[in-house]
C-alpha cells in the first residue's frame, strides 16, 4: 500500500517481468484470461508472485473455466468485466474461495449507477473507461463522476492511468472508498510486459 491505497499492475504474463514487478511493492498483480486480449496468459508462467495478491480477469467465462483456473492458478481474487449478474458474483464468492472484482464501464453518471445493483455481492467494484469491447481501452475518463458514488463497495481507479498522473491522483478529491489504482497499458514496453522503471518512478511520485 501507498499512502492507504492499493496498487494492482494488470495484463502480466512472463516470469521474469512479474518477479520484477512484484520485487517493487505491488499489493496485487493481474493475469488475463480472456483470448482475445493480446495480455492473454495460455499457460502458468514460469514465476507466479508469491507476495503479492494473484487477480483473474474474465470476460463472460463459465463458472467451471473459472472455478478451474482460481485452482490451477491459486487465485486470489476474480475481477470479472462481462455481463456477469449480481447472483453469479455471489455465488463465485461463496463457493470459489475468493474475492470478487466486479468492472464497470464508466462514462457518467447513469454508467456509474449500474453497480447499484450488486451492492452486497462483490468485495470490490473496479471502475474503468467505458469501451466498445470487453477489456481496458488505456484512455482516462471523467473521474469527477465519482463525486455521486454513493456506494458501499469499495473500489480501485482503472483506465488510462499513466506514469506522469500520480501528482493528480494524490491531488484529486475522492469518495473515501476509493481503494487504490489499476496500472496496466501506459506502463508496458509491449503488451503483456511492464517496463519496471515506469512502475517504479510511478509509486516514488505517489509516495513524495
Amino acid at each position: 500500500m501507498i499512502n492507504g491505497k492499493l496498487i494492482k499492475v494488470c495484463g502480466m504474463t512472463l516470469g521474469e517481468n512479474i518477479l520484477e514487478v512484484e520485487s517493487l511493492g505491488v499489493d496485487m498483480m493481474g493475469f488475463i484470461f480472456y483470448p482475445p486480449s493480446p495480455r492473454y496468459v495460455k499457460e502458468v508462467p514460469t514465476y507466479l508472485p508469491q507476495k503479492a495478491k494473484r487477480a483473474g480477469v474474465f470476460v463472460n467465462s463459465s463458472i467451471e473455466e473459472i472455478l478451474n483456473t482460481i485452482d490451477s492458478f491459486k487465485l486470489d481474487i476474480i475481477q470479472l468485466h462481462g455481463n456477469e449478474t449480481p447472483e453469479q458474483c455471489y455465488f463465485l464468492r461463496e463457493c470459489g474461495g475468493v474475492k470478487v472484482m466486479k468492472a464497470f464501464g464508466i462514462s457518467d453518471e447513469e454508467s456509474l449507477h449500474l453497480s447499484r445493483s450488486y451492492e452486497g455481492t462483490c468485495d470490490m467494484y473496479l471502475f474503468d473507461t467505458k469501451a466498445s469491447s470487453y477489456g481496458g481501452s488505456g484512455k482516462k475518463w471523467d473521474w469527477s463522476v465519482l463525486s455521486s458514488y454513493r456506494g458501499k463497495t469499495p473500489f480501485l481507479l482503472s483506465g488510462g492511468i499513466g506514469p506522469d498522473d500520480a501528482p493528480a491522483l494524490k491531488e484529486g478529491k475522492f469518495p473515501k472508498t476509493l481503494s487504490g489504482f489499476d496500472l496496466n497499458s501506459r506502463f508496458e514496453l509491449s503488451p503483456g510486459i511492464k517496463d519496471a522503471e515506469k512502475v517504479e518512478k510511478f509509486l516514488n511520485e505517489l509516495k513524495a
